[in-house]
């Protein structure tokens, strides 16, 4: 049986070299229209960034060593230009010597990934310090940039995960960096707790954002940007991180199904509605693990993981694909930032409102072990069942390890009901007796069986400002918190014998304040017949 590929970064070489694993007597043939196969994406911001200085080690594979080791066939700098999935041939270009030529398959596999996208501003093409990052043959020409014309100041244009990983980078370089992007938050789609965290520590590391702005324009070469606040900015460099669309062309042309967005739309065993083709990679359309709806596949992880399970399907393994979490990390300077399955954003995209969430700061480890640090955790799950649909944290250190055991959790179908019986490992310079994790489960507990209310800041009606009763439990010397100025401060260690200062007649809110207090305060009064509410803020 004969193979071909299509595309060569991700999914594409792990379905080839997988399938050649498995079964010696396939012929397998990979092309690829760029310059370079099975290349570290992901690293490409730390290249730049002079972290990573070895660009040959950003290439994990060469057609060559593709050729010797797996006796793959690798065509690199020849596109497909066409399918003809009733001959089942495909054309072919050479682009170095512009010829052309038909090859027949029995099994196509499409990996064309994505292209980065560009916003119409006026005057971007002639740019000529504007760039975009997709590749290394992108990252070869940034570097050339870098190292001939020494720019000062570079304006990275979108603030995405892409955006924020350049935007470090290149202030690690010692530019003068300016952030922009038209959303009112850095780092979608993390909600909007973890991103203004994020947003402070880029401020913090002296870089320059500009949110719920637009570029309008861009003159002199690239030299000023115009914004749709009216100000106008001098660069020296343009970095354009505004987002990637589908290569889909290539499948619409064949007469493949494709989704709304332009992803290409596969069942359970990655096959197209086309017969013997099939597609993975960012270039597709799937199912959400959590909510069995549709959603794209836009993670290079992903990529690889379902070229694996291809290469076991075509090699007749009677498997399925299960769908798609969604899970990503990011180094933000100081802080990691990561997330799994669902946000809010996506819940609310997808229609979805039968759902609550927390936010906790506990420590990354034991308060008495030095170095301490709060860690930030937003978990989301199902408002009746306590079934998990996502989570995302920030912080300084063990933000993966918990986001990565989340990930287990909803793959697995638990609930915040089982988080508790998790077993972590305890030591003091890694863990508290009660993790992170385990915290989050009796927090979401206490939601699910109402034994404890929380309410963002946001979502408080206007009139409770107004005729609420709002408590501070601060102890003596404590600094206030939060931006809700309250009506009374009554240290936790007094509450109970100044139960009587508490009307009963009012709503009572318990004023934000990171730690257990606020929830102890909260049962207190629920001894005493009091229900209050828990205010929850970033």
């Amino acid at each position: 049986m004969k193979i071909i590929v299509v595309g060569g970064v991700a999914g594409g070489p792990s379905f080839a070299t997988r399938l050649r694993r498995l079964n010696e007597n396939h012929e397998i043939v990979l092309y690829e229209r760029g310059e370079n196969i099975s290349f570290a994406s992901c690293a490409l911001p730390y290249y730049l960034g002079g972290v990573i200085k070895d660009r040959d080690s950003l290439i994990e594979r060469t057609p060559a060593q593709l050729k010797e080791k797996n006796n793959i066939d690798v065509f690199i700098e020849h596109e497909v230009t066409s399918i003809d999935p009733i001959n089942k041939t495909v054309s072919v270009k050479n682009l170095v010597d512009g010829t052309n030529k038909i090859d027949n398959y029995d099994r196509l596999i499409l990996a064309s990934g994505a292209r980065p996208t560009l916003p119409p501003i006026k005057g971007a093409n002639e740019a000529k310090n504007g760039f975009i990052l997709r590749n290394v043959t992108h990252a070869d020409k940034i570097m050339d940039f870098l190292n001939t014309e020494k720019p000062q100041s570079v304006t990275v244009l979108g603030a995405g995960v892409m955006g924020l990983e350049l935007a470090e980078n290149f202030k690690e370089r010692g530019l003068d960096v300016t952030l922009i992007d038209q959303l009112p938050q850095v780092a979608f789609p993390y909600d909007t707790e973890i991103a203004a965290l994020v947003y402070d520590h880029l401020v913090e590391h002296g870089l320059h954002v500009i949110l719920n702005t637009t570029v309008t324009e861009i003159s002199d070469h690239g030299r000023t940007v115009h914004l749709s606040n009216g100000d106008t900015l001098q660069t020296d460099m343009i970095i354009f991180a505004t987002g990637v669309a589908p290569n889909n062309e290539l499948a619409a042309s064949a007469g493949i199904d494709l989704s709304k967005s332009g992803q290409v739309k596969v069942d359970n065993r990655l096959q197209t509605n086309v017969e013997d083709i099939y597609a993975i990679g960012d270039i597709i359309e799937t199912t959400s693990i959590v909510t069995g709806l549709p959603t794209p596949s836009m993670l290079s992880s992903a990529a690889n993981r379902q070229g694996h399970l291809l290469a076991d399907i075509i090699n007749g393994a009677d498997l399925h694909y299960r769908g798609y979490l969604g899970s990503g990390v990011a180094k933000i300077f100081d802080y990691t930032a990561s997330y799994t399955g669902l946000t809010e954003h996506m819940l609310k995209a997808a229609g979805i409102t039968n759902y609550k969430t927390i936010f906790i700061t506990p420590f990354d480890h034991a308060y008495f072990y030095p170095g301490a640090e709060r860690l930030n955790l937003k978990l989301i799950f199902d408002g009746e069942t306590g079934k998990i649909l996502g989570a995302q944290a920030v912080g300084k250190k063990g933000v993966d390890k918990r986001i990565g055991q989340l990930s287990v959790a909803i793959t697995g179908n638990l609930t915040v009901f089982d988080l508790p019986d998790l077993e972590i490992p305890y030591s003091p310079p890694y863990s508290s007796s009660r993790d992170v994790v385990n915290i989050a489960g009796y927090v979401g507990i206490n939601q699910v069986t109402k034994v404890a209310e929380t309410i963002d800041v946001a979502a408080i009606p206007a009139e409770d400002f107004k005729t609420a009763y709002f408590l501070d439990v601060r102890e003596p010397g404590k600094a206030k918190s939060g931006s809700v100025e309250a009506t009374a401060n009554i240290p936790l260690n007094e509450l109970r014998d100044r139960i009587a200062e508490i009307p009963k007649d009012k709503k009572v809110y318990l004023t934000f304040r990171k730690g257990l207090n606020t929830y102890t305060a909260a049962r207190i009064l629920a001894g005493f017949g009091i229900k209050a509410i828990m205010i929850e803020e970033n």
